[in-house]
């Protein structure tokens, strides 16, 4: 199986700016030199009311000048307004525009110099810290599909990280709200640098079978006891993709023949299918630990669904076996339960 070709790690985590930095800086630019554009045609209409020690005629380059020391607050003194109503212009009008364009100059230093330090370095935190986070490698169609499930599923988008070597994919994860890297998922540096090994899950979809698979060996490496679920589209390589530390594997290709093969045995069973795997649609799958008010109770007396199946010990019980006739402590249940849309329009019925 040959390797992808290494790509180091050239960026660091980062999230999507509200505004472009040159819009940004466009703005606050243009905000500034129409505020100065507006004293200059102030001084150039009261002109009559300045005197000009060097000359005694105040021209328009006189006007530009005395309106950029004025503004910076400099004045040498050479050109100074004179009549009652310059000197309540320059009180009244000038004086606010001159603090409002230092505030200008002073926040877009603030901005483009000590906020966008403290950024890198907030982001450069976060990165040191995470925890409990979901890291999604590769965000293609699987990618983007599973985190918008995962966002609708009230995930929030800072506890993902999305890891993709395609910088428009990371501007389209940025777009969303979550954290990216641009970076080889194969490499141990990558994933290293996403603090893999303190995720809760993690979710590998690239698009090829050979780059998923080395994305499940290293990710299992890195992190041996977190939750990997993977994507492959060939049969053949699913059980290299378990035997690679996936602890779910799905097939796409698979998925959409049970659908087929669902549809052919009536025409809801796809529509309810489709219902299950979504946040979306009026009912959807569960999987929770088992609370400490259900222990003893009967897999179908749970009150937040229907309970179809539990885990225990590494078994799966059905809810017609004996084995669901009791809850105990440290079950996994699965149940269909229904969605907030759901709920909320039985609540309004």
């Amino acid at each position: 199986m040959k390797r992808p070709t290494p790509h180091r790690l050239s960026k660091p985590l980062r999230r999507a700016l509200a505004v472009p930095v040159w819009a940004d800086l466009a703005l606050r630019l243009g905000a500034a030199l129409a505020l100065v554009f507006f004293v200059v045609m102030i001084h150039w209409i009261d002109r009559e009311g300045l005197n000009d020690t060097h000359d005694g005629v105040v021209s328009f380059l006189d006007v530009v000048y005395f309106t950029m020391i004025s503004i910076t607050t400099t004045g040498f003194g050479d050109i100074a307004p004179v009549s009652d109503k310059s000197r309540l212009i320059e009180a009244v009008i000038v004086t606010p525009i001159r603090f409002a364009v230092i505030f200008i100059f002073v926040g877009t230093a603030y901005q483009f110099v000590i906020r966008r330090s403290w950024e890198k370095w907030r982001m450069r935190r976060i990165q040191e810290n995470l925890a409990g986070h979901i890291v999604v490698l590769g965000y293609g169609v699987s990618g983007a599909e599973s985190v918008s499930e995962l966002i609708a599923r009230d995930t929030q988008p800072s506890e993902i990280v999305v890891i993709d070597l395609d910088g428009h994919r990371l501007e389209q994860a940025e777009a969303v709200g979550c954290n990216v890297l641009e970076g080889d998922a194969t490499r141990d540096e990558t994933l290293g640098a996403v603090r893999i090994d303190r995720a809760r899950a993690v979710l590998v979809s690239a698009g090829r079978d050979d780059t998923s698979i080395l994305m499940i060996l290293t990710a299992r490496h890195m992190a041996p006891k977190v939750p990997i679920t993977a994507v492959v589209r060939n049969d053949d390589n699913e059980l290299l993709a378990r035997q690679a530390g996936a602890d779910n594997v799905i097939n796409p290709v698979r998925i959409t023949g049970l659908l087929l093969a669902g549809s052919a045995q009536g025409k809801h069973v796809s529509e309810y299918l489709s219902d299950l795997a979504s946040v979306g649609g009026r009912v959807q799958l569960v999987e929770r630990p088992v609370a400490a008010d259900e222990v003893g109770r009967a897999l179908d007396q749970l009150t937040t669904g229907r309970g179809l199946r539990i885990y225990r010990a590494g078994k799966a019980i059905g809810f017609w076996e004996a084995g669901a006739q009791r809850l105990e402590p440290g079950d996994t249940v699965v149940e269909i339960a229904p969605t907030c849309v759901e709920e909320s329009a039985t609540a309004a019925s």
